[in-house]
């Protein structure tokens, strides 16, 4: 029998997986082209035009590989386009984050204790803040600044460490990181769709017209490229840190940010100076390990919670609470769950509430009712190896707790 929560749990899952893959795609070609680009090298036998070629060895062959600043004399009968591993990168993240932030706004979005909103509200935030980022971040690289590649660098960490801070006194921690990297991955997507994207096909258009292209739309596309560059692996932290509390389940989790914006350019300055032949900056990993001790340090701050008496039940929370059988899961989840998911987790080795689930109060057990069924009830997942000892008998209550609740919606509806 499939129902909705399951449904949805695997469309989740699939997403995930699919978000995944194209991102190690994407961020596997800028790698690669970044590490190309600085490492060409100079010969007497290059053609009109050529910048520089590399010879690469790989899987038992080998490839000769030339740049051309603006584009070749004579535009190539086959030409590959690297574009939609970037584009359904964030179209899957963007789904991931529907189907796991809108949907779930109560549970995963909405922090009452930072701002009372609506589940619509919490949703035009979300999405309009990604728009905002992109259209205020497009208009400085446009400005006089786009000349001064270095102020403009600075301007954007300086966009981003505010954005996180305001996402931070918005949504949960969780969604907070979770949002700063779908603003961050906005603005590298946007790059490659509506600037490096177009600049190619503009000196494409003029080379299939008989015209010499203008070099400037190359040098356009470039400062967006480097940005991409630098930001990547920040963008790969904030993917990961929905399954770390300590990373964001802090009142400096914005700044925990910020530090993770300057690590993601201290070592991308190693790898590309190395690969530009300019020497190999060791002091990059001295400071980068600097600024994650930093970090670790920051992660140990009292985390912002509620108060649970100042929680109130949403209609649908109450239809759950409602629903006989819920007294019954209360005391097991209390039992078997709550030392772990509190705000002072009691278990051993646990500093924080694992994903920063809370099940001390009915209110907050009712909220996770979809996690609490799929994780405890429908599976074993949790607790961990069944630390707890929660018996079958209890998950079956659990079970048939929040079947009879869908089902008594249904008929409702």
């Amino acid at each position: 029998m499939f129902e909705l929560a399951i449904i949805w749990e695997w469309l989740g899952f699939a997403l995930r997986w699919l978000h995944v893959i194209c991102a190690m795609a994407w961020i596997g070609s800028s790698f690669y082209f970044i590490a190309l680009d600085l490492g060409l090298r100079k010969s007497p036998n290059l053609p009109e035009g050529a910048h520089g070629e590399e010879w690469q060895v790989h899987g038992g062959g080998f490839y000769h590989i030339r740049k051309y600043l603006v584009a070749p004399s004579q535009m190539p009968e086959h030409l590959i386009w690297f574009k939609w591993e970037s584009y359904v990168t964030w179209l899957s993240g963007a789904a991931l984050l529907m189907v796991v932030y809108w949907a779930g706004a109560e549970l995963y979005l909405i922090d009452s204790a930072k701002m009372e909103l609506t589940t619509i509200q919490a949703i035009l935030i979300s999405a309009g803040s990604l728009t905002i980022g992109w259209l205020l971040y497009d208009f400085l690289c446009k400005s006089k600044l786009g000349n001064t590649p270095t102020l403009l660098m600075l301007l954007l960490f300086v966009l981003l460490v505010a954005m996180a801070y305001g996402y931070n006194q918005i949504f949960t921690g969780r969604a907070s990181l979770l949002h700063l990297g779908a603003f961050t991955a906005t603005i590298m997507t946007a790059n490659v769709f509506f600037i490096i994207m177009p600049n190619q096909r503009i000196v494409v258009a003029d080379l299939k017209a008989g015209k010499t292209p203008d070099s400037k739309y190359g040098k356009i596309a470039k400062l967006r490229s480097t940005h991409n560059n630098y930001l990547t692996l920040p963008v790969i932290f904030l993917m990961l840190s929905n399954h770390y509390p300590l990373a964001f389940a802090s009142q400096y989790n914005w700044l925990i940010a910020a530090l993770v914006f300057l690590m993601g350019v201290s070592i991308r300055h190693y790898f590309n100076s190395k690969h530009a032949r300019k020497g190999s900056p060791h002091w990059t990993w001295a400071f980068t390990t600097i600024l994650f001790i930093i970090i670790m340090w920051l992660s140990t701050s009292p985390l912002f919670m509620s108060n649970p008496e100042d929680q109130v039940m949403s209609a649908s929370e109450q239809k759950l609470a409602d629903t006989e059988g819920f007294d019954e899961v209360v005391k097991i989840v209390m039992g078997r769950c709550s030392m772990c998911h509190s705000r002072e987790p009691v278990w051993s080795g646990i500093h924080r509430a694992p994903k920063a689930i809370l099940l001390e109060t009915p209110t907050e057990i009712a909220r996770a009712a979809s996690a609490i069924y799929i994780q405890a009830g429908l599976t074993n997942a949790m607790p961990p190896a069944n630390v707890t000892e929660i018996s079958q008998n209890d998950r079956d209550k659990i079970v048939a707790w929040y079947r009879k609740a869908m089902a008594n919606d249904a008929a409702e509806n």
